[in-house]
């Protein structure tokens, strides 16, 4: 349209007022146009079409049910074994300077929280958290746990126990996955190293999510599910 408004500035004196104010309008809005992107990228306004920063990991799983339930049929069912051996400290975890001053800890407090206020060290001084597991709210970072989706046991029973360090290491702080959430501290304890099959989190609303997201960390991690554990996740996923 433009070439021909053009094309016809000479022409009829009716038109001319119209072409006219075309031009203006166009130029108006490449100016604004210009104007956008530059504020965009300088980061002074955000126009939400950037991805979602908990799309590559983080809690919860965004994970759906369909591909939750592709990702189970997916993981191999195996009786559970505890081999002998586990030590904690052979999963190396809160590793520093995994964003810029910050720990593996430290980044999910940031994360997950709202209003979120760090000291120099990184550590939060103020802010919320939603205790998803039990729906508490926490307004002290010294009580918010950073609960291992599958447990760093659950995970040595589950295979990782044939790991290197370094793959353990990597798991135990992993940001990519759904593996760490911010919860309670008393949910966290409540849950120890337990499967779903012996643990769900006390709220209901979070159900679908959480087996998403277990099913997910363990899909990420080649790790195995035992028969109850597998049992339990296809019934809370046929409720989702």
């Amino acid at each position: 349209m433009s070439k021909k408004s053009s094309s016809r500035s000479g022409r009829a004196g009716s038109r001319r007022p119209r072409s006219r104010t075309t031009a203006v309008l166009s130029t108006v809005v490449a100016v604004v146009a210009v104007a956008v992107v530059a504020l965009q990228q300088s980061g002074v306004i955000d126009l939400g079409n950037s991805p979602d920063e908990t799309a590559s990991g983080g809690a919860p799983s965004d994970v759906s049910v369909d591909q939750a339930q592709e990702q189970l049929e997916q993981l191999r069912v195996e009786d559970e074994e505890d081999p002998p051996g586990y030590d904690r400290a052979l999963f190396p975890h809160w590793d520093d300077g995994v964003e810029d001053n910050c720990t593996a800890r430290q980044v999910v407090l940031k994360r997950d929280g709202e209003d979120v206020v760090t000291d120099e060290d990184c550590q939060p001084t103020s802010g919320n958290w939603d205790g998803r597991y039990d729906d508490e709210v926490l307004t002290d970072a010294q009580d918010v746990d950073i609960d291992h989706m599958v447990a760093l046991k659950e995970g040595w029973r589950s295979g990782a126990h044939a790991w290197t360090t370094e793959e353990r290491q990597a798991f135990a702080n992993d940001l990519d996955s759904s593996q760490l959430w911010a919860v309670s501290a008393s949910s966290n304890r409540s849950k120890g190293d337990s499967d779903p099959a012996d643990w769900m989190p006390p709220s209901e609303e979070i159900h679908c999510d959480y087996v998403a997201s277990w099913i997910e960390v363990k899909h990420t991690w080649e790790l195995t599910v035992d028969p109850d554990e597998e049992q339990a996740l296809r019934e809370v996923l046929e409720t989702c």
